[in-house]
């Protein structure tokens, strides 16, 4: 393949390479092209005491990395600066492969490390509060606690709890089958304060708000269909905002209270990582950073000598 040094004619013929052959969205693209553009602009620029490259064929892993410090020295989050070197190792194998570049620079570069962000929970209180906002006299306000009760006692995902259906659920023996990621099915208990909320809720109020219609879904919406996860989304902001939560809520918040509460009161990682459906235990354990972040701050401040 031959391609001149220009570097707007490179990443052209870049982008449209990976178009064709993956299909990849204009988002996408359009990121890849806008990592390359600046790292082109960045190599061209003369710089002392560096060896210099003015085009991305010419370029070598001391560029790379010249640029990858300069992010950093600008501020640049590491996410975005590990996204950018993803870039240009997808960009080099490409060039590689094409015969264009001998070698490919980004080989032997290792990607930021990346802080695993601390997932937002709520205190005890606040979920109390919260859960005690949807008004209970209405049928609506019965089919909000339940699902608020429902996810808080079993730590499902909003997608999980939205997809329920009635032979699903077994309220005798107080349990729900969860059909998660992978089609991959696990046995939930769903615990006696849930129980009871979603017993009321299915002996009127389910009724009142299908009407005529039917569905086999538990969580049914005003039009007779099942809830959907945007819907939940805002009547939980909306609840927040009546128990005066002064945090950003969504349903996934009330799944990692269900985590970190359970292991605030003694719970094994293990029995955590099965409620939860997660395949890997290592996913489950950034819990224990927000448990022991809260019990050493209840240390610091009840200990006499904290």
């Amino acid at each position: 393949m031959t391609i001149g040094n220009d570097n707007s004619e490179i990443i052209d013929r870049f982008i449209d390479s990976m178009w064709l052959e993956y299909g990849l969205s204009k988002n996408t693209l359009s990121a890849y092209r806008s990592d390359l553009k600046q790292f082109s602009e960045f190599i061209s620029e003369p710089q002392k005491d560096v060896s210099e490259a003015a085009t991305l064929v010419q370029a070598q892993d001391i560029e790379i990395q010249r640029f990858l410090a300069n992010c950093y020295a600008r501020g640049v989050k590491s996410s975005s600066t590990a996204r950018v070197l993803s870039t240009l190792r997808r960009f080099y194998r490409y060039m590689v492969r094409e015969g264009v570049c001998s070698q490919d620079p980004t080989v032997n570069l290792s990607s930021p490390k990346l802080g695993r962000s601390l997932p937002k929970s709520l205190s005890e209180n606040d979920v109390e509060a919260l859960l005690a906002s949807p008004d209970e006299t209405t049928a609506m306000g019965k089919r909000d606690r339940a699902m608020m009760e429902l996810l808080y006692a079993t730590g499902l995902r909003v997608s999980e709890l939205v997809n329920i259906e009635l032979n699903q659920m077994n309220l005798q023996v107080g349990l729900v089958r969860v059909i998660g990621k992978g089609n991959k099915e696990r046995l939930v208990p769903l615990g006696e304060m849930a129980l009871d909320k979603l017993a009321s809720y299915l002996e009127q109020a389910r009724s009142d708000i299908l009407g005529q219609r039917s569905s086999s879904a538990v969580f049914v919406s005003n039009r007779g269909t099942a809830m959907t996860r945007q819907t939940f989304w805002y009547a939980i902001k909306r609840y927040s905002k009546a128990a005066g939560l002064n945090v950003s809520l969504s349903p996934h918040t009330l799944r990692h209270a269900f985590a970190t509460h359970l292991l605030n009161h003694g719970a094994d990682l293990r029995s955590v990582q099965l409620l939860l459906g997660h395949s890997d235990l290592s996913t489950t354990q950034i819990y224990t950073h927000v448990a022991r972040e809260r019990l050493q701050s209840m240390h610091a401040k009840h200990h006499p000598r904290g």
